[in-house]
C-alpha cells in the first residue's frame, strides 16, 4: 500500500530554514503530484505547497511565496519543503500528501488528495 513518511521537523528561531522531507513507497512515485499541507494548533489543515508529477509546475500558498521551496527527486520518491526565513506563525504539523490521479494538477484542496503521512512538528520559537 502507498506509503508517505515525513521528516525533518524540530525546533527553529525566527528567521531560521528547515528541510522537510517525504519518502513515498508503495507505488510508482513519478506519477502523482503531491503537496504539503500544515495545521496548527486548534485551526483548520491548510495548505502549503503543492507540485506535479514531473516536478514542473509548483503551487504556493501566498503565506509562504518567495520564503518556501517546493521540489522533488523522483529517482529517490522523495519530495521536499525547504522553509526559510521561518516565523512563528508558521509553526504547526506538517503533512505531506499525494493525489490519486496520474498527471494531475498541484492542487491547493485538500479533498483531491488521497493518501497522506503521519506529519511532522515544525515550532518556530520568537
Amino acid at each position: 500500500q502507498v506509503q508517505l513518511v515525513e521528516s525533518g521537523g524540530g525546533l527553529v528561531q525566527a528567521g531560521g530554514s528547515l528541510r522537510l522531507s517525504c519518502a513515498a513507497s508503495g507505488r510508482t512515485f513519478s506519477l502523482y503530484a503531491m503537496g504539503w499541507f500544515r495545521q496548527a494548533p486548534g485551526k483548520e489543515r491548510e495548505f502549503v505547497a503543492a507540485i506535479t508529477a514531473s516536478g514542473v509546475t509548483n503551487n504556493y500558498a501566498d503565506s509562504v511565496k518567495g520564503r518556501f521551496t517546493i521540489s522533488r527527486d523522483n529517482a529517490k520518491n522523495t519530495m521536499y519543503l525547504q522553509m526559510n526565513s521561518l516565523k512563528p506563525e508558521d509553526t504547526a504539523v506538517y503533512y505531506c500528501a499525494s493525489r490519486n490521479t496520474p498527471f494531475s494538477g498541484p492542487s491547493v484542496d485538500s479533498k483531491t488528495y488521497t493518501f497522506w503521512g503521519q506529519g511532522t512538528l515544525v515550532t518556530v520559537s520568537s
